[in-house]
């Protein structure tokens, strides 16, 4: 769903008060005597460090009530950037102390306060360790479940830490009710995060599914049927995902999020199109049926009301065709009868997933379909190249206010569709986008 300038100005205020918190607490207690100039801003810098990475565990968690509106794809996005100005404030804080007073270096010294330099030098090598593995996970080879084991634990211990260490300075957060207060600031969050990684597991355990159809497809991909095992499965709005996990447990590492590619019709039966692009996923064709699987979800606001029976035009490039399946396949149920468009781009013939499913639906709809490949074969008669300003002028009808436009795939095809859909005067109220990059 798009997100009015309005929602986001409020939703950033919300979020700005949040990491401000601890600060506020400081100053709500009574003044201590100023101190040199660089030591108070470095004091500061490190009370609002706190709070920004301590509202980090509010912005991965995948809470509903949270991200309502924002959708998880772009609260992702910003979860990265506030983690990066989080960390910095973090080196800041002991580096402006240390400069505005030399006799700070002495807690980075054990023979002072053995407990107190290695919370220091752990907490510093924490939130880098946190910092770099998340930038550059790819780059180090570090697989996905490595990583979120290593960020569920490193977080928790460097927001727990990091309130040690300012209850142990006592300067700005000295006094019992200040301290108090600052405990149940950051005890929130710390809350959530052992809400999302030990309690929400707990109640999946009452809610498993069973995998009953594995089917290994084109483009090297894979499909799963499930179908809810002993409960009323899972309501959900068609183009919404949701994370899987496959085993006898929902206490997991391997937890990855898959768009439904079912119809929302059946609560029951759920329907994943995974392509083979790692570990986990090139592990799936192995799976027998009869697996048990967990379902934690739904999430996501790009959707679409099917209901609303109005035209639409969807851009998709690879493995995002799968929540536009689960978009078409509900408005055959709907009888949509308003005219569609889509845009559908690959490598080459061979990669383009669910080809004969999209071209069915395409018959049964009023749906216009046009493939477009970078690397098409002698005897390929369809469009060529990129999906562009130039295409997007030749296939699509002009732009009007009947029209919803939903975009989904890999980076470089967002990078050039949405802005030449702004270019054509489509209004951010109408242009559904969703990239696929949450792990």
């Amino acid at each position: 769903m798009p997100i009015s300038i309005p929602k986001i100005f409020l939703w950033l205020l919300a979020y700005l008060g949040l990491v401000l918190l601890p600060l506020a607490v400081a100053m709500l207690g009574s003044r201590p005597a100023p101190r040199e100039l660089l030591v108070e801003a470095g004091a500061m810098l490190g009370l609002l460090g706190l709070g920004v990475l301590a509202g980090q565990l509010l912005t991965s968690g995948r809470h509903r009530w949270f991200a309502a509106g924002v959708g998880q794809d772009n609260l992702l996005q910003f979860h990265r950037r506030t983690g990066v100005f989080g960390w910095l404030l973090i080196l800041a804080h002991p580096a402006l102390l240390m400069l505005g007073d030399s006799a700070f270096l002495a807690w980075l010294d054990p023979r002072e306060d053995l407990l107190r330099a290695m919370m220091m030098l752990g907490l510093l090598l924490s939130v880098s360790v946190l910092a770099v593995t998340s930038l550059w996970r790819v780059s180090f080879g570090l697989q996905y479940e490595h990583w979120r084991a290593i960020h569920a634990a490193l977080s928790l211990l460097v927001v727990a830490g990091g309130l040690g260490h300012a209850l142990m300075g006592a300067h700005h957060t000295a006094g019992l009710a200040t301290q108090l207060l600052l405990v149940g600031v950051i005890g929130v969050p710390l809350a959530l995060l052992l809400e999302a990684r030990l309690w929400r597991p707990w109640r999946l355990r009452k809610r498993p599914w069973r995998i009953v159809e594995i089917e290994q497809r084109r483009a090297e991909c894979t499909r799963l049927l499930l179908h809810a095992d002993g409960h009323a499965g899972m309501n959900f709005r068609a183009g919404q995902y949701a994370w899987l996990t496959i085993g006898e447990t929902p206490f997991s590492l391997q937890q990855h999020p898959f768009s439904m590619a079912s119809s929302p019709h059946d609560p029951t039966r759920l329907e994943f199109i995974a392509k083979q692009l790692g570990d986990f996923t090139r592990s799936l064709p192995d799976i027998e049926p009869g697996t048990r699987a967990f379902v934690e979800g739904p999430y996501g606001v790009f959707s679409m009301a099917v209901d609303a029976n109005r035209r639409a035009v969807f851009i998709v490039g690879g493995i995002g065709i799968t929540p536009i399946l689960s978009m078409l396949r509900a408005c055959r149920e709907r009888g949509h009868s308003q005219p569609m468009w889509l845009l559908y781009g690959n490598q080459n013939e061979s990669e383009i997933v669910a080809r004969e499913w999209v071209e069915g639906l395409a018959g049964e709809l009023p749906l216009t379909l046009v493939h477009v490949l970078m690397e098409p074969g002698d005897d390929w008669s369809g469009a060529t190249g990129y999906i562009d300003a130039e295409l997007l002028e030749r296939e699509l009808p002009p732009d009007a206010d009947d029209i919803d436009y939903f975009v989904c795939g890999p980076e470089p095809l967002m990078n050039l569709v949405e802005p030449a859909l702004i270019a054509r005067g489509v209004e951010a109220a109408r242009l559904y986008s969703e990239r696929f990059n949450l792990v």
